[in-house]
């Protein structure tokens, strides 16, 4: 059946590409005759480079105030990014010291040679074939454009094994490229000295040379800068997959192998990268991948897979990628799902079969979905662990997943099931809207009084807000359960450590009314991104400040979400490879302080190593992991977008190079875990988690994009970063069932 976008869903985004694609070049002048006089004077002055050096210099000194300097590496060890065209002070400050890390990849290697940073300008194709310098590039090449990919995967500049940050094979060649700049600097002296530097002409030199004008120091231009490293970190992970353990539901980046979970596959790192690989643009990987979807990637198995981890990474993968590629066809475009095609509606299908499979899990007597569901035989089962209870968690954050795959196909079953869950779970009358982390799903009763926001919690809370805002906030019971939580997390889990006063999310593993744990799990940093999100909607906190629904509470629900922003921060910063730990313990003082307790923590992190603010973190040998997790920079992509301010994207950008100096693999092998982050060098762990691709890479992109990507009050994302859109419910749909009355501590009232 043909299902394609029953609803209208390409009306609900504004275009995501609007303002952070390249302006095309609109100048309507006759530039012909310029283009032909320029390409002959290139031609002369490649071969007669030491007859013009004089030329040079006058050119060099008249047109100093209209080009940016150019810096050649002195040491070919290092990653120079400052050497850049059209990088500012600023960047190259921040960029000179990112070393190449003893365990990084051979950056030689001819398998991924994408650093020709001149390649990805020259080849705008947005450029005009009439552009003033659309012929430059075809003489320095040879004419041979027409044969080289449309994104970077080979450099025209480097021979093979010579790529551009240096490494094996020579690295950079400073006499070429000065013999280049030269070439280029006498180029635009004459063009300058032409007038087409001026008015209109401005700006189409610049449409056809990206590089050349862009802004120097913190500005757009380099933040597009920082995000290329991000999509490069991208194509060595997945090209180390690709090349090792292709199909593979397990990747382990120094052995270089892989490994499946069931006999024929899940599609785990496949389906989990597909919407990443959309929205960086990665064209040809995503049709390897969407290849390998079509003739391998199978459900019927008799196997059993885990409930809530096939729901949010294979079930939401693909909608996520069925929602990218129908309404912003111009992200990595793939003929084969193009309208009409036999496999435009092959994410969607895969989906619907996938959740059909899932749908067993909903098959107990209570309605609490079971821990696991064979696959073949359509049947859930109880858990083998926890004394057979599911965790509370998993079994709440299925609901954006199904609600939306009805909404595609129409098939109310998907919501309905999906729906009671919530319903059972609020209706044990949780006390202050704090669930504990286990729920039995043969009676529908919580199990324990295990109280945290960590693993096994933490996605509950996560999916209450955005359940509200998946629908247009047009089912406020969700609203109302989210507040309650978050006031009851401020009654009994906020807390401030000493001496330095950080405020964390504590735990109370034996019930609200026994000890608070000062634990606090990497997982709960998605909190300072979901406080924000809730407080404005999605809205700039600038914006929301402007509507009349406006309170005190909402403005004190983003200073908590600044708070906690930047405890999760000083996570990383503790650890002496800039990654944080699993889990960090606190130090408090013997009676927990109250959220409503007077606090200052340091404005900044002092990197002394006996300073301070470093007395209030600890972690134990055990917690010392990181697993590549996406939790920070997630809450850190919300806090930009939201508050706009600087320091959120600061900070990723120092995350992100904490990772690449300290979780590259030799030898081309990508990116792994960590197995003491505390040491220098790290103890590695030898494996990629498929939310490096999904989760962390993906938000360290957005982060650095323009806010129009993805806009924040257009979408939600579930707890794996996989986008959907918001829609209206219709006609189909309603929420259907009521919150039993409360007293006063939020239990149900007899």
């Amino acid at each position: 059946m043909n299902v394609r976008d029953p609803f209208n869903i390409r009306g609900l985004n504004r275009d995501p590409t609007a303002n952070w694609r390249p302006k095309r070049n609109t100048t309507t002048h006759d530039t012909s005759n310029i283009t032909t006089t320029l390409q002959n004077v290139i031609r002369t002055a490649a071969a007669e480079t030491e007859r013009l050096r004089d030329k040079a210099s006058e050119v060099l000194e008249a047109s100093t105030s209209l080009l940016p300097t150019t810096n050649t590496p002195t040491n070919t060890s290092e990653i120079r990014f400052s050497s850049e065209p059209g990088v500012g002070d600023q960047e190259k400050e921040d960029m000179s010291s990112f070393s190449i890390p003893k365990n990084v990849p051979s950056f030689s290697n001819p398998q991924r040679q994408y650093e020709d940073r001149l390649w990805a300008a020259a080849t705008n194709k947005n450029s005009k074939p009439g552009n003033i310098l659309s012929g430059v590039q075809d003489i320095i090449s040879g004419g041979n454009r027409a044969a080289l990919p449309m994104y970077k995967d080979k450099p025209y500049m480097y021979p093979p094994g010579r790529g551009g940050y240096g490494g094996g094979g020579g690295g950079f060649r400073p006499r070429r490229k000065r013999t280049l700049g030269l070439l280029l600097l006498v180029v635009a002296g004459l063009v300058w000295w032409s007038g087409v530097f001026s008015g209109e002409q401005e700006g189409a030199v610049v449409s056809g040379w990206g590089w050349w004008g862009q802004d120097t120091g913190r500005s757009r231009a380099n933040w597009l800068k920082r995000r290329e490293r991000v999509v490069e970190a991208m194509e060595l992970s997945w090209d180390a997959y690709e090349r090792y353990a292709w199909g593979m539901d397990e990747f382990h980046p120094e052995s270089k192998t892989g490994k499946q979970m069931v006999p024929k596959g899940l599609g785990w790192i496949i389906i989990d990268s597909l919407d990443t690989l959309m929205l960086m643009n990665l064209t040809s990987r995503l049709s390897h991948a969407r290849e390998w979807l079509a003739k391998d990637l199978t459900w019927e198995q008799d196997e059993y897979v885990n409930t809530f981890e096939t729901t949010i990474r294979m079930l939401g993968g693909l909608l996520s990628a069925h929602y990218l590629s129908t309404t912003f066809p111009q992200l990595a475009p793939i003929s084969d799902d193009d309208p009409g095609k036999p496999g435009e509606d092959l994410y969607l299908e895969k989906a619907k079969d996938l959740a059909d499979r899932l749908m067993a899990a909903f098959d107990s007597p209570s309605g609490i979905p079971y821990a696991s569901v064979n696959l073949k035989e359509f049947k859930g089962i109880i858990s083998h662990a926890d004394s057979g209870a599911s965790s509370t968690a998993e079994t709440t954050t299925l609901q954006l997943e199904f609600k939306y795959l009805a909404k595609l196909t129409g098939e109310k079953d998907f919501w309905d099931k999906a729906e009671k869950v919530i319903q059972l779970v609020d209706d044990n009358g949780a006390q202050d809207g704090l669930v504990p982390i286990f729920i039995f799903a043969t009676t529908g009763k919580f199990h324990g009084e295990n109280i945290r926001l960590g693993s096994r919690g933490d996605s509950y809370y996560e999916y209450l807000i955005k359940q509200y805002l998946q629908t247009n906030k047009k089912e406020p019971i969700y609203q109302e359960m989210w507040d309650e939580a978050l006031q009851g997390v401020r009654k009994h889990l906020i807390t401030y450590t000493e001496p330095s006063q950080f405020t964390i999310i504590g735990e109370r593993p034996s019930g609200l009314s026994n000890e608070l744990s000062p634990k606090m799990d990497h997982l709960v940093c998605f909190m300072p991104g979901t406080i924000a999100l809730a407080a404005t909607g999605g809205l700039t906190e600038k914006e929301a400040r402007g509507l009349p629904t406006w309170t005190d509470k909402n403005e004190a629900d983003m200073q908590l979400a600044r708070e906690l922003m930047h405890t999760c921060w000083g996570m990383y910063k503790y650890m002496a490879t800039g990654l944080a730990a699993e889990i960090t313990y606190f130090n408090l003082p013997k009676e927990p302080l109250p959220a409503s307790a007077p606090h200052q923590a340091p404005a900044e992190f002092d990197p002394d190593p006996e300073a301070e603010w470093r007395k209030d973190f600890d972690v134990k040998p055990q917690d010392s992991h990181n697993l590549q997790r996406p939790e920070t920079v997630e809450s850190l992509f919300y806090m930009w977008r939201i508050t706009g301010e600087e320091k959120y994207r600061d900070w990723g950008w120092e995350m992100f190079k904490s990772f690449m100096n300290y979780t590259a693999v030799e030898d081309g092998g990508g990116f792994t875990s960590l197995s003491n982050a505390n040491i220098i060098p790290p103890r590695t762990r030898d494996n990629m988690e498929s939310f490096w691709l999904a989760e962390t890479l993906k938000y360290f992109y957005l982060l650095f994009s323009p806010n129009d990507l993805l806009p924040l009050d257009k979408i939600v994302f579930n707890t794996e970063a996989h986008p959907f859109p918001r829609f209206d419910m219709g006609p189909l749909f309603s929420t259907g069932w009521k919150r039993k009355p409360r007293d006063a501590a939020g239990k149900i009232a007899e």
